[in-house]
This record gives structure tokens, sequence and C-alpha cells, in this order.
């Protein structure tokens, strides 16, 4: 007969345990990955009533276990490097709460979860899921330590999940999925030098190098100005008619321009101030455009 005693602790082991697998798998970052996502295949359905809630759900799930399989993967890797850094050294693995076996065992489950539930939706679907964890954990990963360039790599498998909503509707990649692909992948570099700016003495520590010039400088944050042009182009350019099924229309393509010039705006502030303050509102901006255009995308394909 189990006791008050027993019954209490168990709870605490469960509430431990799951706390564990939200700091693992970075359950805020995935979540917001499996939005991306179900935004991309909102955009392609042709009309509400097509929409197939299994293959939402389906898509939520497996989404959720390629993220967390691939974050899980690269505390491993970099758990000694983790444990050096403020911002890191309380994550699980770093910490020694969590041992690197019992993680990888946890990362593989969710790998092959995740695959064989995206490859229920279709098989293109579970391969571009397995070419992201790959990426992210076999190349972006590695590299990190080693040259800036591990952001140009890190933004392939950034970028999948927007458009694997697509492929996951369609069953095909043609220039509507390159199109969203393209969107969230200029987006990645002035979010990630953003962070890279103001947790640049962190990162230093852990022997990271992200910027571009591996300086808080000048140069840096005009690449961070470029990039979000190229951003800004990207994500209007379905209004130009060039892009298959995928169209956006002239008022919404507006709204996607002014949340654009917004973006714009700060990364020219932190061009001018060179300042960690700056970088992080940045950093805040870049989440809020990405989240704001593809909620306008989805609306101006529901309303049109």
């Amino acid at each position: 007969m189990k006791t008050a005693l027993n019954i209490t602790s168990e709870k605490s082991t469960s509430i431990s345990v799951l706390k564990e697998f939200k700091e693992m798998t970075k359950m805020g970052l995935a979540l917001s990955v499996v939005f991306s996502t179900l935004a991309g295949y909102l955009i392609a359905v042709p009309n509400l009533k097509s929409i197939d809630l299994w293959v939402l759900l389906a898509l939520a799930i497996g989404g959720y276990c390629m993220v967390g399989a691939s974050n899980v993967y690269n505390q491993i890797i970099e758990r000694e490097l983790d444990a050096k850094m403020k911002r890191t050294m309380n994550r699980p693995i770093a910490s020694g709460r969590v041992k690197p076996t019992a993680a990888f065992i946890l990362a593989s489950v969710l790998t092959l979860l995740g695959i064989g539930i995206l490859y229920a939706i279709n098989p293109k679907t579970a391969m571009f899921g397995a070419i992201s964890i790959f990426l992210y954990t076999s190349v972006y990963t590695p590299l990190k330590t080693i040259t800036p360039l591990s952001v140009f790599v890190g933004a392939f498998p950034g970028a999948i999940p927007f458009m694997l909503g697509w492929v996951a509707a369609t069953n095909n990649f043609g220039i509507e999925a390159g199109t969203l692909f393209m969107i969230q992948f200029f987006w990645q570099f002035p979010h990630f030098w953003a962070i890279g700016w103001f947790l640049y003495d962190d990162y230093q520590k852990g022997g990271f190098s992200m910027l571009p010039t591996g300086k808080r400088d000048s140069k840096t944050a005009m690449q961070t100005i470029l990039y979000t042009v190229w951003l800004i182009i990207a994500s209007i350019f379905p209004v130009t008619g060039m892009t298959g099924r995928l169209y956006l229309s002239p008022i919404s393509a507006g709204l996607v321009l002014i949340a654009g010039l917004w973006m714009l705006s700060a990364a020219i502030r932190l061009y001018r101030q060179k300042t960690d303050k700056a970088a992080r509102s940045l950093m805040l901006v870049s989440v809020t455009y990405i989240s704001l255009i593809q909620i306008i995308y989805v609306l101006d394909k529901i309303l049109r």
C-alpha cells in the first residue's frame, strides 16, 4: 500500500523527469519550429475543408521529435563546452544531472519516432526531417567551434520546418516549398548573429565562433542588414505571382513589407549603436517577425 510520502516522491520524480525533458529538447524552440511547420501546411492546403487533422497532429508530434532529437544530440556533443558557459552550464547533461548514455537513448528514440511519424505522412517529409537532424547534429554542431560559416550551414536545417509543412500537404518540393525555405533561410542570419552579438563573451568561453567576422564590428552589423534586406525581398516575392501556387495578395504583401522594415530598422540600429542592447532588440524583433509573417501568410490564404 502506497503511503502519502511515496506518492509525493513519485510526483516529484515525474515532475523532475518532465523538466529535464523540456530542457533537453528545448521545448520553447521546438514549439516555435512546430508552429512554422503547421503554418507551411495551412498555406499549402487548397482550402479549410482540405485540412487533415491527422496530418496536422502527425506534423506537430513528428516535428517536435525531430527538433527535440537534434537538440539532445547537440547537448551531448557540446556538454563539456556548455559547462563553461553561464547560459548553458545548468543544462541537464552539462551539469551531470542526466548521463550522456541516457540522453543518447532519448535522442535515438525521438529520431526513430519522429522520422517514422513523418514517413506515415509521406516519404519526402520524412526525408527532409532526417536531413535536418543529420545537418544540425553532424555538420552544424561540430563547425560551431571551427568557423563562423557554421551559421550558414545551420541555416539549412533551420529553414526546413516552414517548407516541411508544404511538402507534407502536397508530397512535392517545388518553387513554392523552395520559396518558404528561402524566407526562413535568410531569416536565420540576422537572428543568430544578433544572439551571437549579445552573448559574445559567453560564447568565447565555450570557444564558439558565431559572428561572420568573429568580432562585434561594423562589418558584422552590415552583413546583418544585407541579409535582412534579402529576407524582405524573399518574403514579399510571392506577390509577383511567380512562385506557383504560393501567392500573397498585395495587401498582405504590404503588411509583410511593413514588418520587414521594422526588422530592418532594428538591424540598422545595431549598425549605428553596436551595443548588446541593440542586438538583443534585433533578436526579439526577429522572433516576432517570423511568427507574424507566417500568420499573415496563413490568414491571406484563408481569407482570399
